[in-house]
């Protein structure tokens, strides 16, 4: 790759960055071009010459922003490809890790964001159907297969099982942070996964 070529996407990350902060901040009616021009480090045109209006620009920052949340969820879940002795306390710290990724501001705010836009976008489902919650639980079912297969689960249903996985983890910590509107300690946040844990093992283990 040029330097031509690393620069010009290098300028589109940093534009479509400045604009997830700028819709995140201001909403999509709110937010200017010019503002997230200025969040980026670019001249107004650029953005045009990149993306060729306002709401191609909320599209693509959204996708960009849900491609990244999932990919470091994905991330959180490779302890389980070598899960050690101690099934529970992997478990407790995957869930762990979800947690804060979850209950992150990019997280809360790409959330509200969406709830907010998608009557006006209805486009912004398919983002849903390629980054969301359904994409890391087939990941996450799949790791639960294997554990399965290895004696160390009886997940006869591992799709079943990684929905109820998350749904212990998430709801108690939407109910808590009030839909993401308060903030939790990091240490309630553990709390929160070794109770989700204790429960799934309850009934999978």
């Amino acid at each position: 790759m040029d330097s031509t070529t690393r620069g010009r996407i290098d300028k589109r990350q940093a534009i479509l960055e400045g604009a997830f902060t700028v819709f995140a901040r201001q909403g999509y009616a709110q937010a200017c071009v010019q503002e997230i021009a200025a969040e980026a480090g670019v001249a107004k045109p650029t953005v045009y010459n990149h993306l060729s209006d306002k709401a191609t620009l909320f599209r693509h920052a959204m996708e960009a922003s849900a491609r990244t949340a999932l990919e470091e969820r994905l991330a959180a879940l490779e302890p389980l490809a070598r899960p050690g002795d101690d099934l529970a306390a992997t478990l407790t710290d995957i869930g762990h890790a979800l947690l804060r990724l979850h209950a992150g501001g990019r997280s809360c705010a790409l959330r509200r964001l969406l709830y907010a836009e998608i009557t006006h976008f209805p486009d912004l489902l398919e983002i849903t159907n390629q980054y969301g919650p359904d994409r890391l639980n087939q990941a996450l079912a799949d790791r639960l297969a294997r554990l399965t297969l290895a004696g160390r689960l009886r997940a006869a249903e591992p799709d079943l099982a990684a929905e109820q996985f998350t749904s212990l983890l998430l709801g108690p910590l939407e109910a808590r942070t009030r839909l993401g509107t308060r903030t939790l300690e990091d240490a309630e946040l553990r709390e929160l996964a070794e109770a989700a844990v204790r429960t799934f093992l309850t009934a999978w283990g």
